[in-house]
């Protein structure tokens, strides 16, 4: 990014021996030297045709704890361009992005980064550099292939990354140099222009093709046993060789090589240091980026070109009218505008925000009378929509912006005086547009486990730090604040890093007032193990209503599938019932009476009508079907154990006795019965907690690696992975760490290998805890670690203190007295307090 800075802004540049780092101006960013935000640049860029193009580019962070930010960015991009040091290799975040991006159908471009490193650092001959190149295409073609059959692509548009096909490039952004074959190509052309095609020379540089020096030609065989691949010999070897001789002896060597590749340096310029002069050398031999603009210009579609796809993944309404038609289209000229907002950014004096989006249909201006439209806005429920009127418009260029009095379709766009009713998304349109849908929230590829509770040191600054939250909410897209029962508020975020973020933020830019943190603690979910003892019932409080149900694990793999929206319960009956026959054997009964997923529509919860139209009134219970789904809704969103979501568990309704009269069985007697009922047959099928688990990934030096195994070794880790890096000193060592135990382990990491270790820490699954939550016979020692069987009762104990709850799950909240009664006359054993 810094790179196309200098190139575009010519008075902008980078002290000797400091990187720019041009897009990472907040005071944390510049702190911590990582990016922390998604942060939008627009360009004017020249092609290799001298052609320029509007580019719209999104500098994203790298680090692992801030993919909401890469989430929030992809929802408005064509494509990515995928950076990967080339000494390092594919890394887990690597993967992860890959993935996402399949899922957010958006074509993508490599550039393989710091090709310096390989000369450098790690002297590699020039053959063991192409070798290792090479096999990074080959693993990010592998990831590819493996995750296109997860997203839904066809051979037809499966995604290949060639340096053949033009969609990847080579650079150092240290040295200010990038590339592609057919850029490198040209520079051959213009210095021996022989008559050959450029794009013909490009298509020869790449893969098992050899030069014969003595016929001239290219062919397939190695002429001898010492030749090399054209890659190394046209494009390696002299990188190489220039940085040999600017590093070797720069008095003898340097003028004749500058002399050969065409180069002129002054006097003073050859007196420069080492770094500098390198950083001009290439400069002068490579010219401007204009390789990666063609890369990007022919592999990334343009706005109009990719509005299909884009619209068609994200709009929830039809596009079969004229509204969907025009964004399909990408038309500039429609009557209504339509906006799709990802993203705010806080003013300067940090009082509100501006809003960053893309225009999707007709022209959006200075002054114009909108709606904003949140993320539970629907046609039959409009509560979600709120009138505003548009302020002043910029085109974002990282540290200043560019006012503009209109802003067209297929343009990104900074918006002021609309983010009062904006929480994380929007879709803002034309005060007088009907009908308009919304564009779905972002589907994040990770989630919020960790928890920190916060209240102000002064109690009279309570508003404030309420204000401070509702503000934080707004800047991070996947931070969660919540009101415990107990009155504490809770912020949820990725790790340990993020939270830290988001306090300093809270404490210096949005409130100003000091907080006071507790420790952080994970989020917990409760399951159940077996199908319940005995049927449940319960009766609504007027006795005229009974509801009976059952409870039990859901099938292996299917909570992850709805998670991901593998299955979606807004699917016909039809489409729903096959899916589950065909993937999980459900016989056709069972596939065809799913009620609905809980807590909410991506929940890993199914409630299922299980009951017989010969003993119950079908007609009776569809109308109080609503009803009961809150009832389930509610009761998944805050389990029985401790207050926790409930996860991987089957509900069935087995029978039910439904009043006839209509105002005998209205939602408040329903709702809450339905809810008890869950939690009956919830706690009869031997419930237990579920953690969530970090997948780590570490990268050290050899020697280090015991090390890296004794500390996860303490912190209940198990390795799944451990390999050395190709062509690197460093392994890449991978485990699993429970959340709860990770606190504090990256610092430990550092200790036991005298900071030679590095680490990623990536939110992965949910994992049963050992014990059983519900073994009153355990007791919890202060201060004193317990055993593996006892965490379970240890984390539900603790939590249910911590929000202010009864250390023990009371039987009389969820069993009615005749349920109570049943229980003992079938002589169920129970471990619950009364």
């Amino acid at each position: 990014m810094d790179c196309l800075i200098e190139l575009t802004h010519p008075d902008i540049e980078a002290k000797e021996d400091k990187n720019l780092r041009y897009t990472d101006f907040l005071h944390m960013e510049v702190e911590r030297g990582l990016s922390i935000k998604s942060t939008p640049v627009s360009l004017v860029l020249r092609s290799m045709q001298e052609k320029s193009y509007l580019f719209n580019i999104f500098d994203t962070p790298g680090h692992v704890n801030f993919s909401d930010e890469v989430t929030a960015a992809f929802r408005l991009a064509d494509g990515i361009c995928l950076l990967v040091d080339v000494s390092e290799g594919v890394l887990l975040n690597t993967e992860r992005i890959l993935k996402h991006a399949l899922q957010e159908r958006l074509p993508v471009t490599l550039c393989i980064n710091k090709i310096d490193r390989l000369i450098i650092e790690l002297k590699l001959p020039p053959m063991d550099a192409y070798y290792k190149i090479k096999h990074i295409i080959d693993e990010v073609n592998s990831i590819l292939l493996t995750y296109s059959e997860g997203a839904g692509i066809t051979d037809d548009t499966q995604p290949v990354v060639s340096p053949l096909l033009g969609n990847v490039c080579f650079a150092s952004t240290y040295y200010r140099f990038c590339f592609t074959l057919e850029s490198f190509a040209r520079i051959y052309m213009d210095t021996f222009s022989n008559g050959m095609d450029h794009k013909e020379f490009a298509g020869r540089l790449w893969g098992d093709i050899y030069f014969n020096s003595k016929t001239r030609r290219f062919q397939k065989r190695p002429p001898s046993a010492n030749s090399q691949r054209t890659f190394v010999d046209f494009i390696l070897e002299p990188l190489y060789k220039i940085f040999a001789q600017t590093v070797g002896d720069v008095d003898t060597c340097l003028p004749s090589l500058c002399s050969e590749l065409g180069i002129y340096l002054t006097k003073s310029e050859m007196k420069l240091n080492i770094r500098p002069l390198l950083r001009l050398i290439f400069r002068r031999f490579f010219g401007d980026f204009s390789g990666f603009v063609n890369m990007c210009a022919e592999h990334i579609p343009s706005p109009s070109n990719s509005a299909a796809t884009k619209v068609g993944s994200t709009y929830t309404g039809t596009l079969d009218n004229d509204l969907g038609r025009a964004m399909i289209k990408c038309n500039m000229n429609y009557e209504h505008v339509m906006v799709h907002t990802t993203k705010l950014y806080p003013d300067q004096e940090a009082i509100s925000f501006h809003v960053f989006g893309r225009v999707l249909c007709g022209t959006l201006f200075a002054g114009q009378t909108v709606r904003v439209l949140g993320e539970n806005y629907t046609l039959s429920d409009e509560e979600d929509s709120r009138p505003a009127t548009v302020g002043r418009l910029w085109v974002s260029v990282a540290r200043y912006q560019l006012e503009v009095n209109r802003v067209p379709a297929g343009n990104w766009v900074l918006i002021e005086g609309v983010d009062h009713p904006i929480v994380k998304t929007a879709t803002i349109t034309s005060a007088d547009a009907r009908g308009a849908y919304i564009f779905r929230p972002l589907n994040f590829n990770t989630s919020s486990v960790v928890k920190i509770a916060v209240e102000p040191a002064n109690p009279s600054e309570l508003p404030k730090l309420l204000d401070g939250l509702r503000k934080v909410n707004k800047s991070y897209p996947l931070l969660a604040t919540k009101v415990e029962e107990s009155g504490e508020r809770v912020i949820r975020g990725t790790g340990e890093l993020y939270l830290d973020c988001v306090m300093h933020d809270l404490r210096k830019l949005y409130s100003d007032i000091d907080v006071k943190v507790a420790d952080p603690v994970v989020a917990f979910c409760e399951t159940v193990v077996e199908t319940s003892s005995l049927k449940c019932f319960a009766e609504t409080p007027n006795k005229k209503n009974k509801l009976t149900m059952i409870a039990e694990p859901l099938d292996k793999g299917l909570a992850e599938d709805i998670e991901n929206k593998v299955v979606q319960i807004t699917w016909p009956k039809k489409r729903l019932g096959d899916f589950f026959q065909k993937k999980y054997d459900w016989d056709l009964l069972a596939s065809r009476s799913i009620w609905a997923f809980g807590p909410d529509a991506t929940g890993p919860n199914i409630l299922m009508d299980d009951t017989l139209p010969s003993e119950v009134d079908k007609n009776l219970l569809l109308t109080v079907k609503d009803y009961i789904v809150q009832g389930f809704q509610w009761g998944t969103r805050e389990g029985p154990l401790c207050d926790e979501p409930i996860r991987n568990v089957k509900f069935k309704i087995l029978d039910a006795l439904i009043s006839g009269e209509a105002h005998q069985r209205g939602s408040g007697q329903i709702i809450p019965t339905a809810r008890r009922v869950a939690y009956s047959a919830f706690l009869m099928a031997t419930p237990r907690l579920m953690e969530p688990y970090y997948l780590v990934e570490v990268q050290a030096p050899a020697d280090c690696v015991s090390a890296v195994y004794t500390v996860l070794a303490r912190r209940r880790g198990h390795v799944t992975h451990d390999a050395p890096i190709s062509g690197s000193p460093l392994y890449v060592i991978r485990a699993f760490v429970p959340v709860i135990d990770s606190f504090g382990f990256e610092t430990d990491l550092r200790t036991h290998s005298q900071g030679q270790a590095f680490c990623m820490l990536v939110f992965n699954h949910w994992q049963m805890v050992p014990g059983d939550p519900l073994d009153r016979s355990i007791q919890i020692q202060p201060l004193v670690p317990q055993p593996a069987t006892h965490l379970a009762r240890e984390f539900m104990v603790k939590t249910r203190r911590r929000k202010g709850l009864n250390e023990d799950v009371s039987i009389n909240k969820f069993f009615d007295d005749p349920m109570l009664l049943e229980l003992a006359k079938q002589d169920v054993m129970l471990n619950y307090a009364l």
